[in-house]
């Protein structure tokens, strides 16, 4: 019973990520899923990306957590479209909320549109959001081995942003054995290494966001 209730579970929520696709491809629309343990860094990733941005890409972003709209008010603050959505609990977003939040909207004005996920390295790596792009954040305050601990994440990401380089004279964390990690999983997703707080390296990061 439990086995076709979760069937049920995913049949629905692809269909609404594949209406969530085909409505962002009307529109021209690329969407871009962050999922990152919490603290990873994936706000405030947003908060360094989105002014690089600002006149190349109109931009929106749907903010994913459990309970406040902090996050949501913090890239307001840059003058960004964003929307809070809660999941009063749950451990990740669900196409149908993603479905009706995006309609919300204003989709004629915008190219790219970013999703950032609840803080959880694993239940969202299971649930197709109707997402162009899937990217995996991880912090070096996570320790290097959570590629192989959570591989089903890396497997899928388009591609991986190791965050919080500024932190590495202070952890143990070691990114060329991270990033052994992720080719053993992922051998086609570019890798970035960068410091959202510093600024270090995050050019190469938007390239590949301008590109896509």
């Amino acid at each position: 019973m439990n086995v076709e209730v979760m069937r049920n579970v995913f049949a629905r929520n692809d269909a609404l990520a594949a209406d969530t696709r085909a409505l962002l491809t009307q529109y021209g629309i690329v969407s871009v899923n962050l999922i990152g343990g919490a603290g990873a860094g994936k706000t405030t990733l947003l908060e360094a990306t989105l002014p690089k941005l600002a006149g190349r890409k109109r931009t929106a972003v749907l903010e994913g957590d459990i309970a406040t709209t902090h996050d949501a008010e913090r890239i307001a603050a840059l003058g960004v479209p964003a929307m809070q959505l809660l999941t009063d609990g749950g451990c990740h977003l669900g196409a149908a909320l993603v479905y009706n939040s995006i309609q919300k909207l204003p989709l004629a004005e915008l190219d790219l549109v970013f999703i950032e996920n609840v803080g959880n390295l694993v239940c969202p790596a299971n649930f197709d959001l109707g997402e162009q792009r899937t990217v995996a954040v991880l912090s070096t305050a996570e320790g290097d081995d959570k590629p192989a601990k959570y591989p089903l994440l890396f497997k899928r990401a388009n591609a991986v942003v190791l965050t919080k380089l500024d932190l590495l004279p202070h952890v143990s964390f070691d990114v060329e054995q991270c990033i052994r990690y992720i080719r053993q999983l992922n051998e086609a997703a570019p890798i970035f290494a960068l410091s959202a707080k510093t600024g270090d390296s995050l050019d190469d990061w938007v390239t590949w966001l301008l590109s896509a």
